[in-house]
Protein backbone atom coordinates (compact mmCIF):
# COMPACT_ATOMS: atom_id res chain seq x y z
CA UNK A 1 0.00 0.00 0.00
CA UNK A 2 2.69 2.50 0.96
CA UNK A 3 5.12 1.25 -1.67
CA UNK A 4 3.39 3.10 -4.50
CA UNK A 5 4.76 6.56 -5.19
CA UNK A 6 3.02 9.26 -7.16
CA UNK A 7 4.86 12.19 -8.72
CA UNK A 8 2.98 15.42 -9.24
CA UNK A 9 3.83 18.09 -11.76
CA UNK A 10 3.31 21.42 -10.06
CA UNK A 11 4.27 24.96 -10.95
CA UNK A 12 6.36 27.28 -8.83
CA UNK A 13 3.23 29.16 -7.76
CA UNK A 14 1.52 25.93 -6.67
CA UNK A 15 4.58 24.94 -4.62
CA UNK A 16 4.49 28.35 -2.94
CA UNK A 17 0.83 27.84 -1.98
CA UNK A 18 1.55 24.33 -0.66
CA UNK A 19 4.47 25.57 1.46
CA UNK A 20 2.36 28.41 2.85
CA UNK A 21 -0.52 26.07 3.73
CA UNK A 22 1.77 23.48 5.34
CA UNK A 23 3.52 26.19 7.33
CA UNK A 24 0.17 27.45 8.61
CA UNK A 25 -0.78 23.90 9.60
CA UNK A 26 2.58 23.49 11.34
CA UNK A 27 2.02 26.70 13.32
CA UNK A 28 -1.41 25.48 14.45
CA UNK A 29 0.03 22.13 15.53
CA UNK A 30 2.79 23.88 17.50
CA UNK A 31 0.21 26.08 19.27
CA UNK A 32 -1.76 22.96 20.21
CA UNK A 33 1.37 21.20 21.45
CA UNK A 34 1.06 18.41 18.88
CA UNK A 35 3.77 16.71 16.84
CA UNK A 36 4.77 18.32 13.54
CA UNK A 37 6.92 15.48 12.19
CA UNK A 38 4.73 14.62 9.19
CA UNK A 39 4.32 18.26 8.15
CA UNK A 40 8.07 18.83 8.56
CA UNK A 41 8.83 15.89 6.27
CA UNK A 42 6.47 17.20 3.60
CA UNK A 43 8.01 20.67 3.78
CA UNK A 44 11.50 19.22 3.37
CA UNK A 45 10.40 17.20 0.34
CA UNK A 46 8.76 20.21 -1.26
CA UNK A 47 11.73 22.49 -0.69
CA UNK A 48 14.40 19.98 -1.74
Amino acid sequence: MFGNKIKLSVTHDEIRVLVYALNELRNILIEEGRYTDAVDELLIKLLA
